[in-house]
């Protein structure tokens, strides 16, 4: 896990990270020598569809899953889309349908809500505490007799808070079978596991859940593809349509290298999980031990328990992040305001101000991620970096 120390320092994990080396040599073959389409009957084709029957295999095999039951799309954001508007299209001839979510929601997952409630569909967001966790009592006041899917993200992107998800699952899964008795139909859960895919337990029975996002450049794999997981006989129409390939939920081409870099991403952070997080747990917390140190006004955003091991969502009162972030990247380091698919819009963080941040706090706010390449120099470096950064602007 420890890499030579770069002259710059990069800790904005969540937002992406670098192609593993095992993950790209895997793919190398597919741009060039093995570059059939697997829609081709002949020869070639027959080795490119083989690829991605492979790598499909190897992750049914890790989600302990059926071989069907994995989709490849191209990218989370295409996951969640077709989770949330394939689900509702079945149900098209029904009347209004009812969607549970929370209020720190990916924007791939609020945006689709939106357009639904546009058409006249409900959604209901629940709340979150001050630590960025909903409580399960709010949502099973939530459900209603026309609940066709649950929508909660397993970690966030912004603060790395956990829900509980599985928890959610059973409570979900006890609620199905009175429901199957009284003749309601089945509510269906998702939940978008990007960034908790390198950290936490995300086999989907495990978990109790239906329907399951991930992505190949948040765990060390390629950028431009993704998956998801769809329990079998979970009602989805596809969003593309074309060719029928991947079992008729998403036609086009498939991105056989992509897809090989994928599953070897997948393999890689199934295998290297706990070793992993114990690593970037020591080193974030050693690093929010000296900035606290030396900055005791900083305050952390969300819950540090419920937390991913990577993540520190700091902010430092009277210091608009923008000039503190455009001041760590001149120093050599590489931070974030939050989400990297909103970054560029100068608006107070939806996630910040759902845990009860005032607009201008939220803008007072960086967030900082490890990652398995970050190092103990590394770390050592950035906090007195950003101490020094912080103490010329406040002080």
């Amino acid at each position: 896990m420890k890499t030579k120390i770069n002259k710059k320092i990069y800790l904005d994990y969540a937002a992406t990270t670098p192609v593993d080396k095992e993950v790209l040599k895997a793919m190398m073959p597919y741009f060039c020598s093995k570059f059939g389409n697997a829609s081709s009957i002949h020869s070639f084709g027959q080795e490119a569809i083989m690829a991605i029957d492979q790598a499909r295999g190897k992750i049914a095999k890790l989600f302990s899953c059926d071989f069907s039951e994995i989709i490849f799309t191209g990218s989370t954001t295409e996951s969640n889309n077709l989770a949330i508007k394939g689900i509702v299209t079945q149900h098209i001839t029904r009347n209004t349908q009812h969607f549970i979510t929370t209020k720190i929601e990916h924007e791939s997952v609020l945006e689709p809500l939106k357009e639904l409630a546009r058409a006249g569909h409900k959604v209901t967001y629940l709340p979150i505490d001050k630590d960025g966790l909903i409580k399960i009592s709010d949502l099973e006041k939530s459900i209603k007799d026309n609940t066709i899917l649950v929508s909660i993200i397993y970690a966030n992107n912004e603060i790395g808070t956990i829900q509980p998800i599985k928890e959610i699952g059973k409570l979900l899964e006890k609620i199905n079978k009175k429901r199957q008795k009284t003749g309601l139909s089945k509510i269906y859960f998702h939940t978008d596991a990007v960034q908790a895919f390198n950290y936490l337990e995300c086999r989907p029975d495990w978990l109790k859940i239906d329907l399951l996002t991930f992505s190949g450049h948040k765990i060390y794999g390629p950028k431009g593809v993704g998956g998801i997981y769809v329990r079998k006989n979970t009602p989805l129409s596809p969003i593309i349509s074309g060719g029928g390939q991947e079992f008729g939920l998403r036609s086009g081409t498939e991105n056989v290298p992509y897809i090989v870099g994928l599953a070897k991403a997948v393999e890689l952070a199934f295998k290297n999980r706990e070793k992993c997080s114990k690593y970037v747990l020591d080193l974030r917390n050693k690093l929010w031990k000296n900035i606290i140190k030396y900055n005791k006004d900083a305050k952390l955003n969300g819950s540090f328990s419920s937390r991913l091991p990577n993540n520190l969502n700091i902010r430092f009162s009277g210091l608009s992040n923008e000039t503190l972030i455009v001041a760590l990247d001149q120093a050599g380091i590489a931070v974030s305001a939050g989400s990297a698919c909103s970054s560029r819009a100068l608006a107070a963080s939806h996630v910040l101000t759902a845990i009860g941040l005032t607009p201008k706090q939220a803008m007072e706010s960086i967030r900082i991620t490890l990652g398995k390449n970050t190092t103990k120099e590394e770390i050592k470096k950035a906090a007195e970096i950003i101490n020094k950064t912080v103490k010329q602007f406040i002080n």
